[in-house]
């Protein structure tokens, strides 16, 4: 499949020349211009900290889709390679938000996969409500 030629990046003022879009230096963060948790789920940060040590204990600091364990404080000493709490069945396919049965404990690996994966599937039910 032919490719077009290298343009420069979208950003004002940058030469850099890129296949499309914006340069390394200059992607935007994935969340940007979005509500926070608060505003997306009606969940403060305070509620979101408390279930997310809830549902730590529950599953043993395991990623609930490869089983691998949250590293702990002598390993990672900044929190920065923490599991994170998701929603096991995405809000916008009618999982509930606070349900300690619809959250688990993921790790970044899985997490980055699943998200791609829910926003492929979000993508193509609005392209075929329209």
């Amino acid at each position: 499949m032919p490719t077009g030629p290298p343009t420069r990046c979208a950003e004002p003022g940058c030469s850099t020349l890129v296949p499309r879009g914006r340069c390394e230096q200059h992607q935007r963060p994935a969340w940007a211009g979005r509500e926070d948790k608060a505003a997306r789920y009606g969940i403060s940060s305070g509620r979101w900290r408390t279930l997310k040590r809830l549902i730590t204990m529950r599953d043993n600091g395991c990623c609930y889709v490869c089983g691998t364990e949250q590293p702990g404080p002598d390993d990672d000493p900044d929190g920065e390679y923490q599991h994170e709490l998701d929603h096991i069945t995405p809000i916008f396919e009618g999982g509930a938000a606070e349900d300690p049965e619809n959250l688990g404990l993921i790790c970044a690996d899985c997490h980055a996969a699943k998200s791609k994966a829910e926003a492929a599937r979000a993508n193509r039910a609005r392209r075929k409500a329209r």
